[in-house]
């Protein structure tokens, strides 16, 4: 089955400008275009799309307003946040809201293919090159470094798997990936997986560190 796609965005050139991305890939289905918060929760019950890709700004609204708005209306979709940057509070909001994906506007069309796809998955997707390292603050470790198992379990942390999932790939238990989670956080300091995920990709990714 096809992705269903759906585009939130003010300008029509923009819309028109994403979509004709979108509809030359086989696996991805577009079913819609919006200008505001009211079309797109309109074309969000009328046809059940799997992901929403939102501007950060809808005319006068921040796209995270618009897509609490819509998550309290009872969006079940997943969303794409486009925009050229973040500040630690537009980050913090993100995660709150659970946002699936954030991609940069000013990304090549196979990033953006490449984070449906992998949203449509399951997965998350984050461009790392908009996080900079203030938006990390006291997220250093203490004395205590991972254990090699630690680490493994942080790198698929990043992946977005559910501890199900982990503990299958490494043919532990459920209980025992949980304590790993739980260990890795304290020593990290950090407050959950998704932040400990964004450190994995900061660290590994941007400045080749190893952990």
């Amino acid at each position: 089955m096809p992705i269903k796609v759906m585009v939130v965005d003010p300008y029509q050139l923009v819309r028109r400008g994403i979509t004709s991305i979108l509809e030359g890939e086989p696996d991805i289905e577009v079913c819609g275009e919006a200008a505001d918060r009211t079309e797109a929760l309109g074309l969000i019950e009328n046809h059940k799309p799997d992901i929403c890709i939102m501007n950060n700004r809808i005319n006068q609204l921040s796209g995270l307003d618009v897509i609490h708005k819509l998550k309290q209306a009872g969006a079940g979709c997943r969303f794409i946040f486009l925009t050229s940057s973040m500040n630690p509070p537009e980050l913090q909001q993100a995660l709150t809201l659970g946002i699936e994906g954030i991609v940069p506007k000013e990304a090549f069309p196979d990033e953006l293919l490449f984070a449906i796809h992998m949203i449509g998955r399951g997965r998350k997707y984050y461009d790392y090159d908009l996080l900079e390292a203030r938006l990390l603050e006291g997220m250093q470790k203490n004395d205590s470094p991972l254990t090699p198992k630690e680490q493994e379990v942080l790198q698929m942390l990043s992946e977005g798997l559910s501890n199900k999932e982990i503990a299958s790939r490494l043919c532990i238990t459920d209980y025992t990936v949980k304590k790993h989670v739980s260990k890795i956080l304290s020593k990290l300091a950090l407050p959950d997986r998704t932040k400990a995920a964004l450190y994995y990709h900061h660290h590994r990714l941007r400045q080749n560190a190893p952990l």
